[in-house]
């Protein structure tokens, strides 16, 4: 009986279909790519049988017309789709937007009436002062007429210009009210521009029928920049890594309570694959300019809105700081130099891609996708002509004066070892509190911060879970009162789930958002995981002076990592910003928690041992480097100690008499290292020498 009641209800709407053809629908689901992203509308639309029209208002400017798709169409055929933009929308608020309206055309209207009543004043002046030169020709009036006529001239101007200088305040100040008005209608309509787009759709059903339709489509302005969060509570504890998305749309359309999935994807890309052909040979004219031909490079990096300044270092192949390096948005005339560290800091505006370029290097151009951009840049071996000494590793390249430089091909950065102290518990929800004799109360349970009674194992999925502490003693009662006296099991949950696609990784993120259609970014956690990582001093005094305390960590690779900025945090404060860069990290990633000032370092040349000789056409350098390390803390600390010797590229440069003490030498790299451990407020030295014999008629430069 209900379905038939139901039916007869119905009846008249399948009938006649929709009355009014401009039909509302909703956002429903949102995917957001590294640039841009996919939007699925819902409608219901109730149509008629036959041919019908329908037009979904209210949608972004900025949809790509081409990535259009319908679904849940049944039975329904399509005859024609037309998207188009109306530039004279209805008002989305009219009950607010009405009386604001109102209150504008009113004070247009006395503003109006004021600038009126100021011109008839203005022409009363006028004739005052027409009169009063007309009064002063005739010589028969008296002294009593002359004071009468002087007042009224006297008390009429005035009283013009009070009154004048009165509309004139009434205006100013219906002015501002305009203004004022004006500026909570635009925030009332919440769009940058009044247009807004519109799809129109033609449908053919042989019955009167009712759909719910879906509308997909890609829209420009909105996307999503990796982020995260380091945090470290101290020396040997385990790393806090937060996994963050900061999404940003401006597409005109806000999005209000929809589900977020985030896609590493990017549908701007060109996909098109590419052909290599034969390359022939022949013999050409000898005054045609060489062509260069490169190969496309992968596009690892995204442009991130947010980066309003950009600081960083660039550097050779072998870590050594270039000076004088030109950094320059792309598009724009905005441009700096690398100074004498090769430091350099610029703003973003004009363009959304830095150009790094130098004599002898190749130019770097890449997005501007972090407000810490370190550059490392490779010589470009079309433009080298003269074999060189190198520091550590081997490369070429001749400089503006003839000479050779010293460069290196190797990072100076190594893994480190460590080891975490702490308890873990992975997998399992539960911990084994038994007792011979006793069987103890069970412990707290906090699950994303929250305490959660009467908790047994299984009440979670433990593929929902990402990671289980346990804390005992103090700590847990110093965190939760006496409910922690027998424990707390702190558990955390996953916030997205991860699908792994054949060209992109999709997070999906479980709870929903809103995403308003600004300039503001929306931060949305995708995972938080704890990562075992080892702590250690490192110091190349070669290259910087300042010693650094590194923490690194392993098996990164699961967490689908991109290309993002970094807010470190050690001991709960804050420590700086770094760049996670997966694409340059290979089986470990090392993170430079700061710069520690209680631990110094110190690389003299030994100017007591004789660095220069001749043996017959030959010229011998002899170069011994002494290396101070002074741990000034009052704990004993591990340091990694690096430094270089020179590998020759050239049968004509020898080098000979390598000591290198104690120092772990790689000699195909040219690398020493010293592993130290410093007790409190122990120094300690090491030395390595080298000598370089080469023609005295050529140059170098070590």
């Amino acid at each position: 009986m209900k379905n038939v009641f139901f039916f007869l209800m119905l009846f008249p709407v399948l009938l006649l279909g929709n009355n009014d053809p401009a039909l509302p629908s909703k956002i429903k689901e949102v995917t957001v790519y590294l640039n841009g992203a996919q939007i699925i509308r819902t409608a219901v639309c109730n149509l008629k049988a036959g041919t019908s029209e329908i037009t979904l208002t209210g949608l972004s400017t900025k949809i790509d017309e081409n990535s259009i798709q319908l679904a849940g169409l049944q039975a329904v055929s399509i005859l024609a789709m037309d998207y188009d933009i109306n530039y004279l929308p209805a008002k989305e608020n009219p009950e607010a937007v009405g009386p604001l309206e109102l209150r504008i055309t009113e004070n247009d209207t006395q503003i109006a009436y004021l600038k009126n009543t100021i011109s008839g004043l203005e022409e009363e002046k006028q004739v005052i002062y027409a009169n009063r030169t007309v009064s002063n020709r005739l010589s028969n009036l008296s002294l009593e007429k002359v004071k009468e006529i002087s007042t009224y001239y006297r008390e009429r101007i005035t009283a013009i210009k009070n009154a004048v200088f009165m509309a004139n305040t009434k205006i100013n100040k219906l002015n501002e009210d305009t203004r004022n008005v004006q500026k909570q209608l635009g925030e009332l309509n919440n769009l940058p521009d009044k247009e807004q787009g519109e799809l129109t759709i033609k449908f053919d059903t042989a019955v009167a029928t009712r759909i719910q339709l879906l509308v997909s489509y890609q829209v420009q302005d909105a996307g999503w920049i990796p982020n995260y969060d380091i945090k470290s509570k101290d020396m040997n504890a385990p790393l806090k890594l937060s996994y963050k998305a900061h999404v940003y749309q401006k597409t005109g359309k806000d999005w209000d309570n929809v589900k977020i999935t985030l896609s590493t994807g990017n549908p701007n890309i060109n996909v098109a694959k590419p052909h290599l052909g034969t390359k022939y040979l022949n013999f050409i004219n000898g005054y045609q300019p060489k062509k260069r031909t490169t190969a496309m490079q992968k596009r690892k990096y995204v442009y991130n809105p947010a980066v309003k300044k950009i600081t960083g270092v660039v550097t050779d192949e072998s870590g050594v700081p270039l000076a004088g390096v030109n950094v320059v948005v792309k598009g724009s005339n905005n441009g700096t130099q690398t100074d004498f560290d090769g430091y350099f800091s610029i703003q973003t505006k004009g363009g959304n891609e830095l150009s790094f370029s130098d004599i002898g290097y190749r130019v770097e151009t890449i997005p501007i996708y972090s407000s810490v951009m370190n550059i490392r840049m490779e010589e470009d071996a079309q433009t080298l002509e003269e074999v060189v000494v190198i520091g550590y590793g081997t490369s070429t390249r001749k400089d503006i004066t003839g000479a050779v430089s010293c460069v290196g091909s190797e990072d100076i950065s190594r893994t480190l070892q460590g080891r975490t102290a702490g308890i873990k518990i992975r997998g399992s929800a539960s911990q084994n509190w038994k007792s011979p004799k006793i069987t103890p109360k069970p412990p707290m349970y906090v699950i994303d911060g929250l305490p959660v009674a009467n908790f047994v194992a299984g009440d979670l999925d433990e593929k929902e879970i990402q990671s289980i502490d346990v804390l005992k003693g103090d700590n847990a009662i110093t965190l939760y009162g006496s409910s922690g006296h027998n424990g707390v099991v702190v558990i955390t949950t996953k916030k997205s789930a991860t699908e792994e696609e054949a060209t992109q990784t999709r997070f999906i993120i479980k709870k929903p958002y809103s995403i308003a259609s600004d300039s503001d970014i929306t931060a949305i956690e995708i995972n938080t995981f704890t990562l075992k990582a080892a702590y250690a001093y490192f110091a190349a005094p070669l290259v910087n002076e300042n010693v650094f305390l590194t923490t690194t960590f392993g098996d990164w690779e699961q967490y689908q990592l991109l290309p993002g900025e970094a807010s470190i945090y050690f001991k709960g404060g804050y420590a700086g910003k770094t760049t996670i860069d997966p694409f340059t990290t290979k089986k470990e990633m090392v993170i430079s928690l700061g710069i520690d000032p209680n631990i110094t370092v110190t690389r003299k040349q030994n100017k007591n041992f004789k660095s220069k000789s001749f043996i017959g056409s030959n010229r011998i350098l002899d170069r011994t480097y002494d290396l101070e390390v002074k741990n000034n803390k009052t704990i004993a600390v591990d340091l990694k100690l690096m430094d270089r010797i020179p590998i020759s590229q050239n049968k004509e440069i020898k080098l000979d008499n390598i000591v290198t003490h104690d120092a772990a030498y790689e000699k195909s790299k040219g690398l020493l290292t010293w592993e130290l451990k410093l007790n409190a407020k122990e120094t300690r030295k090491k030395k390595f020498s080298f000598q370089v014999k080469y023609p005295k008629n050529k140059h170098i430069s070590i």
